[in-house]
């Protein structure tokens, strides 16, 4: 008669569809590599391709041909009365050292813009 004793936690857990999409934002944020988020949420670095790989199949993840997905933080609303007035500015196109090019709206904010021409270039 064998018989087999099992000690230890199960490592076997279930991620959410938000839990993934979250932790999969958090690359590149601050240079932070992929080895390192799956090294703060104790996952395997293979885990974090899989699921980009299957989030993009199911149209939950950003797939765009050369780019690349950045989160950013929801603006902060501010009071009608701070609001300045609109002007019309032309959307900016900056080709970065790395070859790629950025376009965004020319009311962009100089730490918005700043922050994403950062994360752009750690990608």
């Amino acid at each position: 008669m064998h018989q087999e004793i099992i000690i230890g936690v199960e490592r076997r857990r279930r991620w959410s569809i938000d839990q993934k999409v979250s932790i999969l934002s958090e690359i590149g944020v601050g240079g932070a590599k992929v080895a390192d988020v799956a090294r703060r949420h104790d996952v395997r670095r293979q885990h974090i391709y899989q699921w980009r790989a299957e989030l993009k199949r199911k149209g939950v993840w950003p797939c765009m041909d050369g780019g690349a997905f950045l989160a950013l933080d929801p603006p902060t609303a501010v009071p009608v009365e701070q609001i300045p007035p609109v002007f019309d500015v032309p959307d900016v196109e900056i080709v970065l050292r790395n070859g790629r090019a950025l376009r965004c709206p020319g009311t962009l904010g100089d730490a918005a813009l700043s922050r994403l021409i950062r994360l752009v270039e750690a990608t």
